[in-house]
């Protein structure tokens, strides 16, 4: 895809670092699931063959909730939810925008999404995965 760089992130404490291929302009989905609204997560989704974790596997634990195909993946040592499988977007990754290292250089748009109403709205976000 034209236009993306590779942009560098990761967790509070550093253990966990990540790149992610993102154009300077992106689309931030601000979720009021219980999950995202109680963590007050804004996350913008990308096909996985546009992320890679570089440190820290070792250090991530993972909680699921309802149909366990959200995978949310936070650092063991510090809490911080960095990026994680959204179920919207289970073949994608959902990278949380303020854990971008260099996060307020991007132009923004925050899109909200009703996850509380997760079937309705979900086919909205289907395409983000796609390369």
């Amino acid at each position: 895809m034209p236009g993306l760089a590779t942009r560098a992130g990761g967790c509070h404490c550093g253990a966990v670092r990540f790149e992610v291929e993102l154009p300077d302009a992106i689309e931030v989905e601000a979720c009021n699931c219980s999950i995202c609204i109680m963590s007050g997560n804004l996350h913008v989704i990308v096909p996985a063959s546009r992320f890679r974790l570089l440190e820290g596997e070792d250090s991530l634990s993972a909680y699921t909730f309802n149909t366990g195909v959200a995978r949310h993946l936070f650092c063991r040592h510090c809490g911080v939810k960095s990026f994680y499988v959204p179920r919207t977007n289970p073949d994608g990754i959902a990278v949380t925008w303020r854990c971008l290292d260099a996060w307020q250089a991007f132009d923004v748009t925050v899109n909200a999404f009703d996850g509380q109403n997760w079937e309705a709205n979900a086919a909205a976000l289907a395409h983000k995965s796609q390369d």
